[in-house]
């Protein structure tokens, strides 16, 4: 559960800060998708934004807690998961 919180509430923090950002430099309502200007309400277009931001922010905190094990710990579980039942 720790590791859930540690990867989060990161995001969360620098998914609003990068939403205050970017919106800030582009208007909603001049978007445009796949050639298509988006027809959704502004506050749709920053809910959105919002949570494609935090998906990003948290799969980049999700690779930091990954590469942050040691290399003993990854093997270890390899090796446990592949030897054959005692």
């Amino acid at each position: 559960m720790s590791k859930l919180f540690f990867i989060l509430w990161p995001s969360f923090l620098v998914a609003g800060i990068a939403e205050i950002v970017f919106f800030t430099i582009v208007n909603p309502q001049e978007l445009y998708l796949l050639g298509q200007p988006v027809d959704f309400s502004a506050l749709a277009t920053y809910s959105i934004g919002f949570f494609a931001f935090w998906g990003v922010c948290a799969a980049s905190s999700c690779a930091t807690c990954f590469f942050q094990r040691k290399g003993r710990d990854i093997n270890d579980e390899t090796i446990s998961r592949t030897a054959p039942p005692a």
